[in-house]
């Protein structure tokens, strides 16, 4: 069937126009995703949102053309207004800017024009286009942005024209919502065309304006609610002050208005988007499509190597995968093992497809592609052998895992999900006491403005901003003010619960099949560290180091006749750092079965053993940790908490790298070896590969180099545990233990068993022997590999067997 003309369709209803306001959808990306990289060192995490974007916007608007406004370098029309115009916004990242550079490529792969012009922003391009679009009453505008400014723009069709509606992301990238002017209404109190006045009167802090000082969110709404625009407050002032009394408008905000009409003037006047940029727009001559530009962006995606984004862009467009339209159908074993092959010669190359492998081996043949990357990883000798040695026999154990599932006790979450509901509304009543008046405790904007301006906490104390220059209120950062404030504890407990609920309590019980358990999947490649992974839902997640977190493992549960038993590696990472580097002291502390967190706290403060003291151990503790993960001296104190300075911070880096040399040794030479090699290998021949050591960009080196200090540790630990998960297997096997004895999780350092009741510590201690006797300690130096084990009738609930 023939499309329809863009003529033909115009006489049936209108169009729809969508403007994309690019350069806040990457800063909303980039800042919303964690850091990316290609194989080249190139940073890609902001292109990577951009194409998202782009794709969730495509499937919910259903654009009938798509245009693009962005920024250019320099300064503006605004700054030559006010030299302090956006001056409290941080610089931005030499990572972001990189991207922003290259951001045309995409838009040019989906086939959107762009439209940009000296000295303007983006924000007033798209007011240019939406006002020379107006006279079309054919022609629905929307505009597709990361920030709140061109709401102003809103309109709807009973004001003459089509309307212009505003869509953008409330939180990250995938949570949208899409204003009218009922939605403007809704959310601020009156309409798009008070924008500006509302602005004029508070300011903006993401982009320094300043309104008038002293006057917040909650008076110049009650402002404009009560009087109007900017010009129509002003004029009753002058015409009638009583108005104000009347109004309960106080005595010191009339007197603010007074001083402060000047800076309301010029504020309105930065906050006022252009609609005369001198562009010349013309709606694009065909209809534009999707379908119609998937080649370039399959390119494009190949190019940037966002694999996964590839197949969603066949999705969003309705168009088959390439391997089913080349009736390509390996059998599933095949896939599997080539897969997990391609994998561990491309270790960033996490789970990947049957798309993957063909990419990677430039050929729509898998039989071919599966010879090429078998001959590959025969060529690299070791990498070969932790195959066949760890991956190959691990796979039928895990698919039996993933089959199995695990009893869930939906009760049990039922309760969980009524107390912690009453709980949350508790808290909110205790937020609400404290600031004297409800709000949206989940809006960061909201909440900055009641902590921070109203109840003045962190008043002298520098306080981190975000991109946008507002100031944060994350959770580590409010954790430094816990101590100014009640409210700030109530805030954290009330962000947990509701994380809780809506993570955990509330969806599991959906998943649960017939036979009530829960079948999550465990993914064999599903990390770069070649750790599992979990999804649908992560069971790797659950938290563990609250009460509220902790009583969600009790949902865990075994059916009758049946217990939980759970096997724990203890401090297998601390263990391994020691055998890989040889260190003597970590060596003998391990040996005599010390603590080790105490014998490092006793060097680090210079203290006998047994004067350590528990905030000692807690600082040691952290210290150890940090160090395997390439903590510098500033991570390290704001882990450490606010009581320690930067300086001890470096001190007690600086003790423990002298006490510990050999340890100190190995983090050199790690990373030295990484920087030549681009890549780490753990103690059995598994490689990590790093391609931000190749990027031009300093901060990505550095993030190169710290996680290469940790990839041989954690990687390690990862191979000894999937070693462990086939050998605890054949023991079953071996022992006629199928059916007493099935594994039902595997959470990072621990396995998660659901064993026969009368048989359980007999066969709790075999799996035991097998997970401690998987590695010869003898490659680490003798450092002995220990397992706890602990039984009870829920994974929350076990207890400890003696050893």
């Amino acid at each position: 069937m023939a499309k329809k003309t863009a003529a033909k369709i115009e006489k049936e209803k209108p169009l729809r126009l969508v403007i994309l306001d690019t350069h806040a959808i990457i800063h909303r990306a980039y800042h919303a995703l964690p850091e990316l990289s290609s194989s080249k060192g190139e940073p890609t995490g902001a292109l990577f949102g951009l194409v998202s974007m782009l794709l969730k916007l495509i499937h919910d608007l259903k654009p009938d053309f798509v245009v693009a406004a962005r920024d250019l370098p320099g300064a503006t029309v605004r700054h030559e207004m006010f030299e302090g115009y956006k001056a409290t916004r941080m610089k931005a990242d030499d990572a972001l800017i990189a991207q922003l550079k290259r951001a045309p490529i995409v838009y040019e792969a989906f086939g959107i024009p762009l439209y940009e012009y000296p000295a303007f922003e983006a924000d007033d391009v798209v007011g240019s286009i939406v006002k020379q679009v107006e006279v079309r009453s054919d022609i629905n505008t929307i505009i597709a942005t990361g920030d709140m400014d061109t709401l102003q723009l809103v309109r709807s069709p009973h004001h003459g024209g089509a309307s212009v509606s505003v869509y953008t992301m409330r939180k990250g990238i995938s949570d949208t919502v899409l204003y009218d002017e009922a939605g403007v209404e809704a959310r601020y109190g009156f309409g798009p065309e008070r924008i500006v006045d509302y602005k004029a009167l508070r300011g903006d802090p993401s982009d320094n304006i300043p309104g008038i000082r002293g006057i917040g969110e909650k008076t110049a709404t009650e402002l404009i609610k009560a009087f109007g625009s900017l010009d129509k407050i002003y004029k009753t002032l002058e015409e009638n002050p009583e108005a104000f009394t009347k109004a309960g408008i106080k005595a010191r905000i009339v007197e603010l208005l007074k001083s402060g009409k000047a800076d309301a003037a010029f504020s309105k006047q930065l906050a006022t988007i252009h609609t005369n940029v001198p562009i010349k727009f013309e709606m694009p001559k065909r209809m534009w499509h999707l379908a119609e530009h998937v080649p370039t962006i399959a390119s494009l995606c190949d190019e940037l190597e966002f694999r996964t984004l590839k197949n969603r862009v066949r999705s969003v467009a309705g168009v088959e995968e390439v391997a089913e339209a080349a009736g390509v159908a390996p059998e599933r074993g095949a896939l599997r093992e080539t897969s997990i092959a391609l994998w561990l010669l491309r270790s960033d190359l996490t789970n990947p497809t049957l798309d993957d492998i063909l990419r990677s081996t430039h050929t729509e043949d898998f039989g071919r592609a599966r010879e090429i990357l078998f001959k590959e990883l025969r060529e690299t000798g070791r990498l070969f052998e932790v195959f066949e040695t760890i991956e190959k026999p691990l796979i039928p154990v895990v698919d039996a895992m993933n089959a199995h599932g695990v009893y869930l006790d939906v009760h049990h979450l039922e309760s969980l999900r009524k107390e912690y509901s009453k709980k949350l509304a508790e808290l909110a009543g205790h937020i609400y006491t404290a600031a004297g008046h409800e709000f949206n405790v989940n809006s960061p904007k909201q909440l900055a403005a009641v902590l921070y301006d109203e109840l003045k906490i962190g008043v002298g104390v520098r306080q981190k901003k975000t991109a946008t220059g507002a100031r944060t209120t994350r959770e580590e950062e409010l954790s430094k003010l816990s101590g100014e404030h009640p409210i700030i504890a109530d805030v954290l407990s009330y962000r947990e619960l509701q994380k809780l609920l809506g993570t955990y309590i509330e969806k599991m019980p959906s998943l649960v099949g017939e036979n009530g358990r829960l079948h999550a999947e465990f993914v064999q490649a599903g990390t770069t560290t070649g750790r599992m992974s979990s999804q649908n839902p992560n069971l790797q997640n659950i938290p563990i180091k609250t009460e509220s977190g902790q009583r969600i493992r009790e949902a865990f549960a075994a059916p009758d006749g049946k217990v939980i038993a759970a096997l724990d590696y203890s401090q297998i990472e601390l263990r391994i750092a020691a055998g890989l580097s040889g260190d003597e002291k970590l060596i003998d502390v391990f040996q005599k079965g010390g603590d080790v967190h105490t014998a490092v706290a006793a060097e680090v403060f210079d203290v006998p053993l047994e004067h350590v003291d528990k905030e000692m151990r807690r600082c040691a503790k952290v210290i150890n940790f940090g160090i395997l993960y390439g903590m510098g001296a500033n991570a390290l104190r704001e882990n450490l908490g606010a009581t320690v300075t930067r300086d001890e911070a470096s001190r007690y880096l600086d003790e423990y790298f002298k006490q510990y040399a050999g340890l100190a040794r190995f983090v050199e030479n790690t990373k030295l070896s990484a920087a030549r090699e681009g890549f780490t290998e753990t103690l059995f021949g598994r490689r990590r590969y790093f391609s931000g050591f190749q990027s031009p960009l300093p901060q990505m080196r550095a993030a190169a180099e710290r996680m290469a200090v940790n990839a041989p540790i954690q990687g390690t630990q990862s191979d000894i545990i999937k070693l462990a998960m086939a050998e605890v297997d054949r023991v079953i096997e071996k022992s006629l233990w199928r059916g007493k004895a099935d594994l039902v999780m595997q959470v990072h350092d621990e396995l998660v068993y659901e064993l026969d009741e009368k048989e359980a510590e007999t066969i709790a201690r075999a799996i035991c022997g097998a997970m401690e006797s998987v590695v010869d300690t003898k490659k680490l130096h003798d450092v002995p590999i220990v397992v706890e084990i602990a039984i009870g009738s829920n994974w929350g609930e076990t207890k400890k067997l003696p050893r």
